[in-house]
């Protein structure tokens, strides 16, 4: 799975129809070119390619008053949208992607459901739990890691990966069921995004190639 694919089909469905730098500024505002494939060039790259895709329908609006070539601005198409939660709903019953996939589903979860973000998020500790069985058939924690010498910490590892998986994920559906945040049949959910003009206290000022602001 693309983790970029999903960031910025979400950051410009957010908006209805954004340019690349309101694209970079949201992300980089979520930390995501920290914790992500979400660099610069990698954002101008996917809007390109996605509106090549068909997901994204790529508009040209006039120059800035600054002069420079026409800024191009993105919209989100039906393919873009169906591909948009396909990518979601994998990431969020993914237990195996890395935790840049898991990022990136919980920052849009709010744009699905209630109900169903809460049947994904228990089909993750499904799988979890099933792949943490699976290592049990070869090495029992009780046993210690030292059973396998110093390989057993990998496993041992795993173990606890799993298991702090699983308890996080118990946590966050308890949140949603008490109430917590806005879904998307709700109303309108947190966007997370920044407004038009607004500067970024997260940007790292790099500009990125292709970039007409």
């Amino acid at each position: 799975m693309s983790v970029i694919r999903l960031l910025v089909l979400g950051a410009v469905r957010r908006h209805g129809r954004a340019h690349g730098y309101q694209v970079r500024n949201d992300l980089e505002y979520w930390g995501a070119h920290e914790w992500s494939t979400a660099k610069p060039g990698s954002i101008y790259h996917a809007l390109k390619q996605m509106a090549k895709q068909g997901l994204l329908l790529a508009h040209e609006v006039a120059p800035s008053t600054a002069g420079g070539p026409p800024r191009t601005e993105y919209e989100i198409t039906g393919r873009g949208t169906e591909e948009f939660f396909a990518l979601l709903r994998s990431s969020l019953t993914s237990y195996d992607r890395g935790v840049e996939v898991l990022s990136a589903g919980i920052g849009f979860i709010v744009e699905l459901e209630r109900a169903e973000a809460v049947a994904l998020l228990e089909r993750r500790i499904a799988a979890i739990e099933g792949w943490r069985a699976s290592v049990m058939e070869h090495w029992i924690p009780a046993d210690g890691p030292e059973a396998l010498g110093h390989i057993g910490e990998i496993m041992n590892m795993w173990i606890h990966s799993a298991d702090a998986g699983a308890e996080w994920t118990r946590g966050l559906i308890g949140r949603i069921e008490a109430g917590a945040y806005t879904f998307a049949d709700e109303g309108e959910p947190f966007a997370g995004v920044l407004p038009e003009g607004r500067e970024d206290p997260y940007a790292t000022g790099v500009p990125g190639p292709g970039s007409t602001r």
